[in-house]
């Protein structure tokens, strides 16, 4: 029995995304929007395969050759959104990465959230398809957090969510938990995590009755917040990205 050739080259949505257009997902919405074509031809579906992005235009402007990829360390403060806009006016990181950045960098999407609440380490990368890698629980990135928390609380406790835990129906995975200090009942816990669920720290920590007051990242991969000042951005070096890429590849992160 013959099976058809495989085409040559990528989705369409994948190779926008590494261009840093957007995310695959929003590429996806954008081509159900109409707003892509090949050579002025409107792109029907998001399995459209292409060697490259010759002749593609977003919203009737030529697709740029992709930029080399590069990837950023922010310190995101509390009270700031991690999105480009909010409709409720309140500021977001774009408001203070203008001034943490400089002018001729490229156009950076966050890798996960942090909300509103939560500070510390923020990732963004001018590349879609690594933002996805990053992100797909799958590639088992581990993010490391330091909660300070009032209640009580035992290392006994923390430990046994190394099993992983189940919240009003949704299961969170293996969790590695530890108290770092303590003066009475307010504490300080670095929490480690790989999944990367919305809210996950916060609500477990509350499921085991703690008062989260404050919620730190300090770490994403190999990537650590070390002595960022709080609203400012570094770049990440390219020997440094350059291993942290071998390792995704490595560990399944291109699925």
């Amino acid at each position: 029995m013959s099976s058809e050739p495989r085409p040559e080259g990528e989705r369409i949505a994948k190779l926008l995304a590494r261009a840093g257009i957007a995310s695959r997902r929003e590429v996806e919405r954008m081509i159900a929007a109409r707003r892509i074509a090949i050579g002025g031809l409107i792109v029907e579906t998001p399995a459209t395969i292409l060697k490259d992005l010759t002749g593609v235009t977003v919203d009737g402007n030529p697709v740029a050759k992709p930029e080399p990829t590069r990837l950023y360390a922010f310190n995101k403060p509390t009270g700031l959104i991690t999105a480009e806009s909010d409709p409720k006016g309140r500021p977001t990181i774009y408001t203070a990465l203008r001034n943490a950045l400089p002018k001729k960098t490229p156009r950076l999407m966050p890798i996960g959230r942090l909300d509103l609440n939560t500070e510390g380490l923020l990732l963004l990368t001018n590349d879609g398809e690594l933002k996805r890698q990053m992100e797909l629980p799958s590639s088992g990135i581990p993010r490391t957090y330091r909660a300070r928390t009032f209640g009580d609380i035992t290392q006994e406790q923390l430990e046994d969510l190394i099993d992983g835990i189940t919240i009003d129906g949704i299961h969170y995975g293996s969790i590695d938990a530890n108290l770092e200090r303590r003066t009475g009942r307010n504490q300080w816990i670095e929490v480690t995590i790989t999944e990367g669920k919305n809210r996950e720290v916060r609500r477990v920590l509350e499921h085991l009755g703690l008062q989260v007051s404050r919620l730190i990242r300090t770490a994403y991969g190999p990537f650590e917040l070390e002595d960022l000042p709080r609203g400012m951005a570094r770049e990440i070096r390219t020997d440094e990205l350059g291993r942290f890429r071998s390792w995704l590849k490595r560990a399944g992160g291109n699925h």
